[in-house]
This record gives C-alpha cells, structure tokens and sequence, in this order.
C-alpha cells in the first residue's frame, strides 16, 4: 500500500479564522454548529474564505463473496441492476447530486456483472466480486493495493476539475457484513452487537446473519490478523477499500470529505485507523438506523449532523447534509461584521 502524507490541518489560523467568526454581525456563538464547520472548513483549507467548488460524488460499485451465505435480502444481481439504474439518473443519488449540485461519477470497481458497454459507467473493475471471507480473505494484497490506487486516483480526477468537497457512496449487496466485523474489530465490540437488518432481514435472517459472520470471524483465525492492514484485506469489499483509497489521498490534498452512514462510516473507521489525522479532513452527515451505526460514530468521537433514520447507502445522507456545510461557508464569507455594518459590538 502506497504511503500517504497526512497531517493535521495547521492550527496557526485558528485565532484569525475565530476573530473573524466572532466579528460576525451576530451574537457570539449564536450559529452554533455552523461556526464549527466554519472553522474545519478554514482549517483544512488555511484560508479566511473558503470554498466548496466543484463537489464531486463518487459512486463506487462492488459485489461481495459473503453474498453466497445469504446474509442479504437483496440477492447480488440488484448491484449491477442500480448501477445501470444509476447511469439513467432514476436512484436516490442522481435525485440529491442533482439537487445540490455534484458531479457524479459511477464507478465499478468489482461488480459481478460486465458492465464495460455501459455508457455513464467508469470501468475500473478489479474482479468480479471478493472471495467469500467465510473461507478465506475476500482479497489478495494485490488486489487490496489496486483498490486503494484506484481511489487516490479518482481523487486526483476529482481535483482535475477543480473539486473542494468530496462525498463518497457505495453499491454492493451485502456490504453490512464486512462494515460489522471491521467496527467489532476496530473498536472492541462484541460483533453480535454491531449486525442489523441490512436492507431488511427478518430476525431470523439477522439471526442467520450473526451465525455466519461470527463463523467467519473465527474460521479467520484473528491472532494472524496482526494489523488493520489485514483486517481489512481478509474482510473488506473492492468498494470499500477503494472508499478508504480515496478518502486518505483526499485527506492528503486537503479536500474537505463528506462520510455517509454505517458502510462509509465503516471506511472513514478504517482509514483513521491506518491514519489518525485523516478524521479532520471528515465531516459526518448523518447516524442512520443501521444497527450500531450510533455506537461507531461515538468511537470516533464524531458528531454527525443529522439524524434521518436513512439507511439507503450511496452516499445520500452526506448528500442531504451538504447545505448545511453550504451554509457554514456562505456565513464566514457573506455574512457582514460589525464595523461594516455600522452595529454596535455589544460583547
């Protein structure tokens, strides 16, 4: 795996980017969470006047081995279905990048389905699925490096047309079961305690759903899983890590990440864990109803700005979150201060 250079944002800004917040014409501290956002967003771009130009979505594609143990509703064709689906503009995605003004890019980096023909469709397809991690790793590290390579570089082409914020989405039936063992695993808690419905399993499929993980836990044998590099070879989707690639070169280039729910969550868990400082290049949309979704983003200490019982995936709770980011920006560069405005400062 390549090597990335992220580090925190430099904090020397800080005093100059709060006096300006707080020279606002309003009361101090007032706008509350938007002053918070204005300040990350300043931070990560070292500038008094930030901006989210060119936003971009990536939409990533894959298919999952575990799939074959019936730990989804959704049977795997329904992954290539919506990624077509996609391409005529008919999903949950296309509606909200639409509606807020990102360029989505539809990626397949592991669909099981030859989707090569399709128009609207980047081809960067790795295999047709991961290996089934009941068995064995859902990936070479071949595979894994590849993945993470492909992310960065839809990241540089993303930065090519001149893009500020990044929000990243996903496609890929079954992509639960990994998200649940990678936040058992990264943050000690027991994995009966981090499976749910999915896209709608009954009890006794979500029953079924624990058996299997837990069985692929232990077929694993965790003590040769000695790093999260490992971890998330042996249990990860084409999708996800490449989700993870994109967001450190993300991070790296000091574009601004908007983190969807419990899958995405799962890959921003993921890429703090390989480097911690990505997290302040992150912003968290909303807590969906996947189960344990609250519990991982209370791990990472992090504060996400909406709670819409979503559980759709692609990206759309970020999506729905973005005006609010929109509205951080457009109060620290458009709102008036004090003395242009002729009022009093009253504190």
């Amino acid at each position: 795996m390549r090597n990335f250079k992220i580090e925190k944002p430099n904090d020397g800004m800080r005093p100059a980017i709060q006096d300006k917040i707080d020279n606002l014409n309003k009361p101090k501290g007032s706008l509350g969470v938007l002053e918070e956002l204005a300040m990350q967003v300043c931070l990560v771009q070292q500038t008094l006047t930030p901006s989210l130009a060119h936003p971009c979505h990536l939409l990533l594609g894959g298919d999952h081995g575990i799939e074959r143990e019936e730990v989804s509703v959704s049977p795997r064709e329904v992954t290539w279905q919506q990624m077509i689906n996609f391409t005529k503009g008919g999903g949950g995605v296309n509606m909200f990048c639409r509606q807020h003004g990102f360029k989505l890019r539809i990626v397949d980096v592991g669909v099981d389905y030859d989707l090569s023909q399709v128009p609207g469709i980047i081809d960067r397809k790795i295999a047709r699925g991961t290996k089934n991690f009941l068995y064995e790793p859902a990936m070479s590290e071949e595979e894994f490096d590849k993945a993470i390579e492909i992310g960065a570089s839809l990241v540089d082409d993303c930065i090519a047309d001149g893009c500020k914020v990044l929000c990243i989405g996903e496609m890929g039936i079954s992509n639960t079961s990994p998200s649940s063992i990678w936040m058992s695993l990264f943050c000690d808690i027991p994995l009966d305690e981090c499976i749910g419905a999915g896209a709608g399993l009954d009890t006794p499929g979500i029953r079924h759903k624990k058996e299997v993980l837990s069985q692929a836990v232990a077929n694993s044998k965790l003590s040769t899983l000695n790093s999260p590099l490992s971890i998330l070879r042996y249990f990860g989707g084409f999708e996800m890590i490449t989700a993870v690639g994109a967001m450190l070169r993300a991070a790296e280039q000091h574009l601004i990440v908007l983190i969807d729910g419990f899958i995405m969550t799962a890959c921003a868990l993921a890429a703090c864990r390989l480097y911690p400082d990505a997290q302040d290049y992150m912003i968290f949309g909303h807590s969906g109803d996947e189960s344990g979704h609250r519990r991982m983003l209370d791990a990472m200490h992090a504060k996400p700005l909406l709670s819409l019982g979503l559980r759709l995936g692609e990206g759309t709770g970020a999506l729905c979150a973005f005006p609010i980011v929109d509205s951080a920006v457009r109060m620290i560069n458009e709102m008036n201060n004090f003395d242009n405005g002729n009022i009093t400062k009253y504190f």
